[in-house]
């Protein structure tokens, strides 16, 4: 049982919201000890494991660029972009990347998420289009527009990825059915997921529509009462 020492160390170190990485390190190594491991032993698991691994962790790279495009104007570029759109709004940009995110989730093709793709283009393109018609945004409405941005990334990967054939999702469908002694084709499971990614489209546009219009709706009568 005190091998399961680490667990334990994991579970206090949460609790008492102390570091991380420095938390599960030290489980590590711990655990190792414990288990009647030398330290060199320990520390060469650790090493082995985070460079096998290392590919996960490949999208913090973005993170500093990200934040040096947005100290540099990210936010100015997208309304000069979208100026030069005209009448583009929030929700049709939304619209536009939750049909490019179904797309692109059917071909599997990944864009990358919310770090790569969301923060840095869409939520600044839809933030620019708010700013073009409204001038001044209220800070509520600057995350709603964030979440909105977000969610439309979040309905696309989700129900468009599986209307690709080698998906994972649709594998843990057929593996399981496989499992059960039914023999199912991962083209029918594909084309089954059609109704719902075109459901939750359709969705999408009218809760995008619904967004436009109640913006529209604050910041006309906003306006109205300001020139009183």
């Amino acid at each position: 049982m005190i091998k399961l020492i680490g667990i334990v160390i994991v579970v206090f170190g949460f609790v008492l919201k102390k570091d991380t990485i420095a938390t599960v390190v030290t489980a590590g190594i711990v655990t190792g000890l414990v288990s009647g491991m030398n330290i060199i032993e320990v520390l060469n698991i650790l090493g082995t494991t985070f460079t096998s691994q290392r590919l996960m962790t490949l999208f913090i790279l973005t993170l500093p660029v990200i934040g040096i495009s947005e100290r540099y104007g990210l936010k100015q570029r997208a309304v000069e972009l979208i100026k030069k759109t005209k009448k583009i709004s929030v929700g049709g940009i939304n619209i536009i990347y939750l049909a490019l995110r179904q797309i692109t989730s059917a071909l599997s093709l990944r864009l990358g998420g919310h770090p790569q793709f969301v923060r840095p283009i869409i939520n600044p393109m839809a933030q620019g289009a708010a700013i073009v018609a409204y001038k001044n945004i209220d800070e509520d409405d600057v995350d709603l527009i964030k979440a909105s941005a977000c969610a439309q990334d979040n309905y696309g990967n989700f129900f468009g990825q599986n209307l690709f054939l080698g998906a994972g999702g649709v594998l843990l469908i057929v593996g399981t059915f496989s499992d059960l002694g039914y023999n199912v084709d991962p083209l029918n499971i594909a084309i089954s997921c059609i109704p719902s990614a075109i459901l939750i489209f359709v969705l999408g546009t009218i809760q995008n529509l619904l967004l436009d219009k109640k913006l529209k709706m604050k910041y006309s009568i906003k306006s109205s009462n300001e020139s009183k």
